[in-house]
């Protein structure tokens, strides 16, 4: 193992020392590893494996301040800064999740998949860039906190004093996820019981039980519910969105997840720029960068809730899988902003080749 461990470091040392800005993530996509795989070779030389307490890790993060919470999928990540206030866990049988509520920090976490812990330290231009880093049990990343000009050193050190684990070896057990399911074919599928659950909704966040009850995939179920539920929009229309948004001073919510993790942005956004390939979000407390050639479908959907239909513009990569979902800023008790709902109303719809 440990020529193994030692020539991995020794690779990605030259990767750096040829690309001095690419990415870990990048990196290990070219070296055939695991992103954790890659920290666990460095483990020693600015990287500390921290005890797989991920609860009581998070609940102690409010101590350092402001820092910069990142959650990203392959095609998104989002940035936002603030303090992590108001950590809440709880245990529903095998399933283990957590919150927070706040203005700035606002995440939903599915603790089952947390598996590695390590606190990080980068040489960048600007200094030394200090980070705390959780990973799933295949060496995925799933949710990264990095310390701010704002941030608390001192507290970060008694942080990763109070969770440095005993075990500062170079190996890792890295477990890969079985491949998703396809969806079932749609004559197997109920669907008149499907569209009266889908009208009889209460709340946004029973939809994605009411997939399960059906045995139906998200966008299996966009395409059959019917154009008054859910219908396809241009690829564009996220930045069509955007753009609208920024120009009227609508206040939105930007979704951005993976197994582990979903970060949520509520407020404004004002500075978009574009690099490249992405369509990015450069505001002071929020950054988005949105890769826009991994978008393959994009629909507007409508969910019934006790305070009206809550409209939402949903992205999907060529797998089906969310990339980013969109609403207008909202909290229970209170319906959807008229201004966000004008907004998605101009989008034009896709006519569907495979519709019902």
């Amino acid at each position: 193992m440990q020529s193994t461990v030692t020539d991995l470091k020794t690779s990605y040392a030259e990767l750096k020392a040829q690309n001095p800005e690419m990415r870990i993530r990048n990196a290990a996509q070219i070296l055939e590893v695991s992103e954790a795989e890659l920290l666990v070779c460095q483990i020693g030389d600015g990287v500390l494996r921290l005890n797989n307490k991920p609860e009581e890790i998070l609940a102690e993060i409010h101590l350092l301040g402001e820092v910069m919470a990142l959650t990203r999928n392959q095609s998104c990540v989002h940035e936002r800064k603030g303090i992590y206030n108001n950590a809440q866990f709880h245990t529903h049988g095998k399933m283990k999740t957590g919150i927070f509520v706040n203005p700035d920090i606002d995440l939903r976490l599915f603790m089952m998949h947390w598996a590695h812990s390590f606190a990080v330290f980068e040489n960048t231009k600007t200094g030394v860039r200090k980070s705390i880093q959780f990973f799933d049990k295949s060496g995925t990343a799933l949710h990264k906190i990095y310390m701010t000009n704002k941030s608390i050193d001192v507290a970060y050190a008694a942080l990763l004093d109070n969770f440095k684990s005993d075990n500062q070896g170079s190996s890792i057990e890295i477990e890969q996820y079985s491949t998703a399911q396809s969806d079932r074919p749609d004559s197997e599928i109920d669907w008149q019981g499907f569209r009266a659950s889908w009208e009889a909704l209460k709340d946004t966040h029973a939809f994605f039980p009411m997939l399960k009850k059906f045995g139906v995939g998200r966008e299996q179920g966009f395409r059959k519910i019917g154009e008054d539920f859910a219908y396809e929009v241009p690829l564009s229309s996220v930045r069509d969105v955007m753009e609208s948004a920024r120009d009227s001073g609508c206040e939105i919510m930007v979704f951005v997840g993976n197994r582990g993790c979903i970060q949520i942005h509520t407020g404004t956004v004002k500075k978009l720029v574009d690099f490249d390939n992405w369509f990015n979000v450069l505001d002071p407390m929020f950054n988005l960068h949105l890769n826009e050639d991994d978008i393959a479908r994009a629909w507007v959907t409508k969910k019934p809730t006790e305070d009206g239909l809550v409209t939402a513009v949903e992205l999907f990569d060529k797998g089906g899988e969310i990339i980013t979902t969109l609403f207008g800023k909202r909290k229970p008790g209170d319906p959807e902003l008229e201004l966000w709902r004008e907004i998605v109303a101009r989008l034009p719809a896709k006519k569907l080749s495979n519709a019902a």
